[in-house]
């Protein structure tokens, strides 16, 4: 089961697009939406992310960040960033420990023993760190919930 609304959200320093490392407690002070999502250059992941960056402007707007997890290498997820016009870390959880911490795992993915990927999730860290937003979908091929999202946040 996905931590919980209102416990202390998992710390973690990914490294970004460009080998950057960047971790949530460098947000501080802000809120910070984090998408987990399965993989780059798949059709839903990139609606997700796409949507997003569309929301960007409003959601610095209420002082909130929004960083991206994903199972797959930084290089992937430059290439990635540069074809979608992403403005926001897309970091790279290649050991899987975040996602673990966030107990988001999908094991055997798409029907591929043994590929551990994340489920499409996406929390709202507040302020003091804490948890104020849980979505998991079921499907990894159904968007969250932005309107939910953007309330929960205040945008």
């Amino acid at each position: 089961m996905a931590v919980a609304v209102g416990t202390t959200a998992p710390d973690f320093t990914l490294l970004d697009a460009d080998k950057n490392p960047v971790s949530l407690s460098a947000h501080a002070g802000k809120s910070v939406v984090v998408a987990f999502f399965p993989a780059a250059f798949t059709g839903v992941c990139q609606d997700e992310l796409c949507t997003f960056q569309g929301a960007l402007q409003r959601l610095n707007g209420v002082n909130a960040a929004v960083v991206a997890i994903t199972a797959d290498i930084p290089f992937a997820n430059k290439a990635f960033a540069v074809a979608n016009g992403l403005e926001f870390p897309i970091l790279s959880d290649f050991t899987l420990s975040t996602i673990n911490a966030y107990d988001v795992a999908f094991e055997n993915f798409a029907g591929i023993p043994g590929l551990t990927r994340s489920h499409r999730a996406v929390f709202v860290v507040g302020p003091d760190g804490t948890i104020t937003y849980s979505e998991v979908t079921a499907n990894p091929g159904v968007l969250p919930d932005f309107d939910a999202l953007y309330a929960a946040i205040g945008a």
